[in-house]
């Protein structure tokens, strides 16, 4: 199965980075967020991606194409351009990542809709460039053809923004901070979608998010897998520092 990558916005909310590269390419560990997305997905051997880019789609682009050399020691002839890897470096994937500039002002859907030339008669996974989760992959495909709906989207619980307080009698009986919230389901991006959804998507300003999910849910299309483990977006600098903070504990669920 096809895993297609919307990684084209802009990031204005996190313009203490996108100012200089886009969002998908914002760093947790070292290694760009996007790279963590791709590397849940290998983990159950899906590994032919599609990225749709748009805003600084050059610097996408050339990660992938110097992506070995980036990640090993070698020898380059400058005289020539040719180059000798001396090791095998310490990131081997057997990844085939296909980069496509779906334009620079396009909206979601429209970037899924530009992609439709790469997607064949079978189902594809979607997600956005920008949100980790330790979900399994494999389950979220047993449920999509176990419901046979057009569409599975994955459902989360969003983390709080403040600290949570369980008090009895004036007393403060738990503390935590900043936990994953038990109330309400929100969209967690990790979609699986059927090729016919392509068909109510209409041009490039077609924002995913309205019209072509609401009406497949309008018509009963729509499954969800709940997912109740560790879920993160990375909207703003508090989420980037946040997932920083637990690579730096070596406590990294989504890997």
């Amino acid at each position: 199965m096809k895993v297609i990558i919307l990684a084209g916005g802009f990031g204005t909310r996190l313009s203490e980075y996108t100012d200089s590269i886009p969002k998908p390419m914002v760093p947790i560990g070292g290694k760009p967020i996007i790279w963590h997305i791709m590397k849940r997905y290998a983990k159950y051997g899906f590994n032919d991606f599609y990225i749709a880019l748009g805003y600084k789609a050059e610097v996408i682009k050339n990660y992938f194409l110097n992506y070995k050399t980036m990640n090993s020691d070698f020898s380059i002839d400058l005289s020539t351009g040719s180059y000798l890897l001396l090791e095998n470096g310490n990131d081997i994937v057997d990844w085939k990542v296909t980069l496509v500039d779906t334009g620079l002002n396009t909206m979601t859907g429209g970037r899924l809709k530009r992609l439709q030339k790469f997607v064949d008669n079978s189902p594809f996974f979607l997600t956005y460039g920008d949100g980790v989760a330790d979900i399994n992959i494999q389950k979220l495909l047993d449920t999509h053809n176990n419901n046979k709906k057009m569409v599975t989207v994955t459902a989360v619980h969003p983390g709080a923004r403040f600290g949570e307080l369980e008090i009895a009698n004036g007393i403060v009986t738990k503390f935590q901070e900043k936990p994953q919230t038990g109330q309400g389901w929100i969209n967690g991006g990790f979609f699986i979608c059927n090729p016919e959804f392509l068909n109510y998507i209409e041009n490039d300003q077609t924002i995913l998010e309205k019209s072509p999910l609401e009406s497949v849910a309008s018509v009963g299309q729509l499954s969800a897998y709940k997912h109740h483990g560790f879920w993160q977006c990375m909207d703003t600098k508090r989420d980037k520092e946040t997932l920083e903070s637990l690579w730096v504990s070596n406590n990294v669920p989504w890997l």
